[in-house]
């Protein structure tokens, strides 16, 4: 059995104090096996948003991974943005954009799919090289590794905005995550919180995928979501998916979502809101 944590979207530079604290405080808590963070770390890409979000990474006691969002590329340096963006990511974050973690049980892959140089740079995008990597991580080995990939656009849109923008070339590295059997996605970008298959929404896919999207973790810029984080459990044929959401002075469980892998299927088994009707006195 292993344990993520997934946090997403801490936007450094614009944060509630308090809420950072509750975080760091919950994940001493649930001592997860590794943690993965899915972009945004920083607001505007300044160093010293860098140097609080370095200050916060420092203070976790578990192994994490992290790639960038669009978020940790500059705005208004418009010469640095073109020429060297992700320059302060690389030196206060990690030098990485594609980090990997291996072991018996999971395989963990970060992509980096923020775009400096597309009109829109809040949009992403996979390249050719990254689908490569794909699968030159996953296609080799053996099928009892619970295999994910996260990134910091997503590839599944809300269940009530099916419109939303999805990472670009999603179609081409979908079938390639098809064809390695790879079980998780996990994204953030979206500030809100859901989990789904992603043959729910992209009826070429033949093979079921899992998807879990990360609200923003410690941002004051909320859409009319709490603060919250995913604790994911694998242990096959199970996963479950908390999401464990600042309620003002914790974080707390919410959600939690159940599934269960049957032959190619991701099946939800069973699903908890977290509402709990007060006792009479």
């Amino acid at each position: 059995m292993k344990t993520l944590a997934h946090i997403s979207d801490l936007h450094f530079g614009r944060i509630d104090h308090a809420v950072v604290e509750g975080l760091v405080g919950d994940l001493m808590t649930q001592k997860p096996d590794l943690i993965v963070i899915s972009g945004d770390l920083v607001q505007r890409a300044r160093r010293r948003h860098f140097e609080e979000a370095r200050a916060f990474l420092e203070r976790l006691p578990f192994p994490y991974l992290v790639v960038p969002g669009n978020h940790d590329i500059p705005v208004y340096d418009l010469l640095r943005r073109f020429i060297d963006p992700f320059h302060h990511y690389k030196h206060y974050i990690s030098g990485d954009l594609s980090p990997f973690h291996v072991d018996d049980e999971i395989a963990v892959l970060g992509l980096n799919t923020a775009r400096s140089v597309i009109l829109d740079f809040s949009h992403g995008r996979i390249n050719r090289g990254q689908i490569d990597r794909i699968r030159d991580v996953f296609g080799e080995l053996p099928p009892h590794v619970f295999k994910v990939l996260f990134t910091h656009h997503p590839f599944l849109p809300p269940p009530d905005a099916p419109r939303t923008r999805l990472v670009g070339r999603h179609g081409p590295a979908l079938s390639v995550l098809e064809d390695c059997g790879v079980d998780l996605l996990l994204a953030g970008h979206l500030h809100r919180a859901y989990s789904g298959d992603i043959m729910s929404f992209h009826t070429q896919v033949a093979r079921s995928i899992l998807v879990a999207q990360a609200s923003t973790a410690t941002s004051t810029r909320l859409r009319n979501e709490a603060n919250a984080y995913n604790l994911i459990t694998i242990a096959r044929p199970h996963i479950t998916f908390e999401v464990r959401a600042w309620e003002g002075a914790a974080f707390t469980p919410g959600l939690v979502s159940r599934y269960r892998r049957r032959d190619h299927l991701w099946e939800l088994e069973a699903q908890d809101t977290g509402f709990r009707p007060a006792t009479a006195p």
